[in-house]
């Protein structure tokens, strides 16, 4: 690993944590059964910068740290949620493209992260899936695909 990567992984994480903390005064959009947390979009980019694989899932862990005493889902979240978004993020980079891409995110979030925030919540389950996954979706749909516009622009421009 050399710098450019380390800092490249720091600055992604560090985006992270700030979309994150900024969307903290919305409540439980950032963290409860129905989520629609705009540092998802970071998910995306392992498909164009290797470096985001360890920077969406440190950003991740730190955010879930900084929740953690509002969130209330404690030690499984910190740990659960920032592994799921390191599988996650290893995954999209091995996707071929942006469609493929959203899938891994969208489906280990709904379908692994609901096991706990239903738990804790007392929203079944499904509705859980429905609500985190959906949520994710729009994330990394939408902000994902903005974030990688605007990453390309950057390093082509930068490459010109």
């Amino acid at each position: 690993m050399n710098t450019k990567y380390l800092t490249k992984a720091g600055l992604i994480a560090g985006i992270y944590v700030v979309l994150v903390a900024i969307q903290i005064p919305l409540g439980q959009l950032a963290f409860g059964p129905i989520q629609l947390r705009i540092a998802e979009g970071l998910t995306l980019l392992p498909l164009v910068e290797s470096a985001a694989v360890p920077g969406v899932f440190v950003g991740c862990f730190i955010s879930n740290l900084i929740l953690a005493s509002v969130s209330g889902f404690g030690l499984i979240d910190i740990v659960g949620g920032s592994l799921v978004t390191l599988l996650a993020a290893y995954l999209t980079s091995k996707m071929p493209n942006k469609i493929f891409g959203i899938f891994p995110p969208v489906v280990l979030n709904g379908f692994i992260i609901s096991i706990w925030v239903s738990y804790f919540t007392k929203v079944p389950y499904w509705y859980t899936v429905l609500g985190i996954a959906g949520g994710e979706l729009a994330s990394v749909a939408i902000f994902g695909n903005i974030i990688l516009m605007a990453y390309n622009n950057i390093f082509r421009q930068k490459n010109k």
